[in-house]
């Protein structure tokens, strides 16, 4: 079983969220949008659009996203087979956190590594 396929997202919190946007917007040339972060587009080889993104977000330390974990980022990784994954996460003795979400952007549940760092799982809607 393949476990982890890939990076969905990269998410931290900042103190000034709405500042350390438009830094990163000035300076880097990220394309924030309005709700924080922004979607950067997969290509092949042939520099060509694929099926995928990875979102980047910046969002207020006042948010309890990231709980349990104290920590100020969060890395969503891909997964093929989300239910199959946690369920041996779990016989691994894993913190899994029992939250299983599904919506339409897809499947996705928490881990906490061994440092106390929440980990987003995502398996994405079919054809993404």
């Amino acid at each position: 079983m393949k476990r982890v396929t890939g990076i969905g997202g990269i998410f931290f919190n900042a103190k000034d969220a709405p500042a350390l946007q438009a830094w990163y917007k000035q300076h880097l040339g990220i394309d924030v949008q309005s709700w924080g972060g922004a979607a950067f587009t997969w290509t092949g080889d042939d520099g060509r659009p694929v099926s995928g993104t990875t979102i980047w977000s910046i969002g207020s330390t006042h948010v309890e996203q990231f709980a349990p974990s104290a920590s100020t980022f969060m890395i969503n990784y891909r997964v093929d087979d989300l239910y199959a994954l946690v369920d041996v996460l779990r016989e691994e003795g894993c913190n899994v956190l029992e939250k299983i979400d599904e919506s339409e952007y897809g499947k996705f549940a928490w881990v906490i590594d061994p440092e106390g760092n929440k980990i987003e799982l995502w398996q994405p809607p079919v054809g993404q």
